[in-house]
């Protein structure tokens, strides 16, 4: 038996199941007349590894989290050999489901092994009509894993040998669980002590500091757990069932910085799970209690779209995966780039937050955002150089929907003329708005992302001027350059928190700015006839809002550091970094006016 010290879940009801010889310690939340979802926990947890996940979904949801036989609270079976096979398992899931949810299927979330195993319960024949939908984690089918294997075998390409190679390094830990009595040792001696000290430094696992996670019954449970790789990996690798297809709804998650499987092993998941939606996170493997939120925004929504006899929850534009979900929030979002890249987030299936300080505008791109996919959208009217304005609204928008995901800061203004006809006053408008605006939003959602620890990501939108001097826009790219250097700044603080910095250098953009733009030291006629002239040229450059939008996407995908987006962007950027004189020289050079 293991030892009884581990905690259950804080406010959980608990319930003894006895199944198979062994009696499973169960933990329920939330409202037994809600939709249940089971959570089943991986190696070498308990159903603690819950904890920041169940809670959340309870306020929805019949909440039941157990622990797998020879974990946390549940007892082991006696022999250990033998005593962990995937039939007993769906054995174990079968009586915590009839006991928990008799009369309707259950909804089965898994992580790891709970992923593995839970895949073995969502295509068997007998659990048929008892699960509703599965969201699988950090764990593929043993049987479709050993399908890839074989294809890879018998048609060796490069590429497929390079796959198996790369995923046979990630799985060193499995051939050492196989050796005989060495894992025991070591998961009851040194290891057991430090394995929270290894989750925190490899995986970024905040450590709780009270032994609520891992638990005390840490050692053992690994221990034991080691006969689940030993009792069913080889067998079925070996002999992959040909009947593996999942009955019910399937959720994918991958965590795409997962150090033990590779995004690979997935590719061809559709052959077995037609009814398949896929999501990425930017995560190591225990996102579990790395991004409890994200997960539970996924799982809520995948569950409620089953419930009401949806299986598509994903929205129909590009990086659906990734942002379907997450909380975006992009300032100057009324028109130009603000407005495209609200519409692109949507299009994604994220919740957008469309600020401006045109209220029409706002509300206008947001009824946009709407009709586009995103699951909902919410328009905000703000002068982003406002700070005590802006601490209201970061202080309404986590109070109301949330820690933001995704922050776009991108209101700006337009100040054209020579330095010496730039007045103090010109020079606060710009630096207001173009620097301070970002400062503000850096500063007060960049903190709240920090404090929650689930990671995120801020992008600056900068200009090409950052980077390429312009005796006709001193103003401009003063504040450019102080925003990209900002970014880098920041990028260098916040990157052991999970959080991305991008700066975004567009180039020459036809957007609504020049119709708004000031030129210092021109007359009324005559700045009207420069911005005339500023539109033309914009205009005659064709290049739309649209391409930088899709470019900060993409951006905050791969995590980009700076991106300048126009051709003429683009080789300012590499003249700036390899050839800076050429581009002083450019600058000496008098403007049309």
């Amino acid at each position: 038996m293991t030892g009884l010290s581990g905690t259950v879940l804080r406010g959980a009801r608990e319930r003894r199941v006895r199944t198979g010889g062994v009696e499973l310690c169960v933990a329920e939340l939330g409202d037994p007349g809600r939709p249940t979802v089971v959570l089943v926990h991986g190696y070498p947890d308990s159903k603690e590894v819950w904890s920041e996940v169940a809670p959340r979904l309870a306020e929805r949801f019949h909440v039941v989290a157990y622990d797998v036989r020879g974990h946390g609270r549940s007892t082991a079976p006696r022999p250990l050999r033998g005593g962990f096979t995937l039939e007993k398992l769906t054995d174990d899931f079968l009586a915590v489901a009839d006991a928990v949810s008799p009369n309707e299927p259950v909804h089965l979330v898994g992580h790891d092994w709970g992923s593995v195993q839970a895949w073995e319960f969502v295509t068997v024949g007998r659990s048929e009509g008892r699960i509703a939908s599965f969201t699988s984690m950090s764990g593929p089918s043993l049987d479709h894993f050993g399908h890839w294997i074989n294809r890879r075998l018998r048609r060796p390409t490069p590429r497929r040998v390079g796959q198996l190679l790369g995923q046979g390094a990630k799985s060193w830990y499995v051939y050492l669980l196989h050796t005989p009595v060495l894992p025991e040792l070591a998961w009851r001696g040194p290891l057991g002590k430090r394995w929270p000290r290894v989750l925190e430094r490899f995986e970024n696992v905040p450590r709780t500091g009270d032994g609520h996670y891992p638990t005390s019954s840490l050692p053992s449970d690994a221990a034991h757990g080691a006969w689940l790789y030993r009792d069913n990996v080889r067998s079925r690798l070996r002999h992959p069932r040909t009947d593996a297809y999942a009955h019910a709804p399937v959720q994918l998650v991958t965590p795409l910085g997962d150090a033990f499987l590779s995004e690979r092993l997935y590719d061809d998941l559709e052959l077995w799970a037609p009814r398949l939606t896929r999501r990425t996170l930017p995560a190591k493997h225990w996102v579990p209690r790395t991004r409890p939120d994200q997960l539970t925004t996924w799982i809520t929504e995948f569950v409620t779209s089953v419930e009401a006899g949806r299986t598509e929850v994903t929205a129909p534009g590009r990086y659906a995966d990734r942002f379907g979900g997450q909380l975006v929030l992009v300032t100057g979002a009324g028109n130009g780039i603000g407005r495209a890249t609200a519409l692109a987030f949507a299009e994604a299936g994220a919740r957008v937050v469309a600020v401006d300080r045109d209220a029409e505008a706002a509300v206008r791109t947001a009824e946009e955002a709407r009709s586009a996919g995103a699951s909902t959208a919410w328009a905000r009217t703000v002068d982003v150089s406002d700070a005590q304005a802006m601490e209201k609204l970061a202080e309404e928008i986590t109070a109301e929907h949330g820690v933001v995901d995704v922050l776009v800061n991108n209101a700006g203004v337009g100040l054209g003329g020579s330095f010496f006809d730039t007045t103090p006053e010109d020079w606060k408008r710009v630096l207001d708005v173009d620097l301070w605006g970002v400062i503000h939003g850096c500063r007060l959602f960049g903190a709240r992302m920090a404090g929650r620890g689930q990671g995120g990501h801020i992008v600056n939108v900068a200009s090409a001027s950052a980077y390429q001097p312009s005796r006709a826009l001193p103003a401009c790219s003063t504040s450019k350059a102080a925003v990209l250097m900002l970014g880098e700044c920041l990028r260098a603080e916040l990157t052991g928190q999970g959080i991305g910095v991008t700066a975004v250098c567009p180039g020459l953009v036809d957007t609504g700015i020049t119709s708004s733009a000031r030129f210092a030291g021109a007359e009324a006629e005559e700045e009207q006839r420069r911005r005339q002239r500023a539109a033309r040229r914009y205009g005659l450059r064709n290049c739309p809002p649209e391409k930088v939008a899709a470019a900060i996407l993409r951006a905050v995908v791969r995590n980009e550091a700076v991106v300048p987006v126009a051709p003429e962007a683009r080789g300012a950027y590499v003249w700036a970094r390899w050839m800076p004189g050429a581009l002083r020289r450019i600058a000496r050079v008098r403007p049309p006016v």
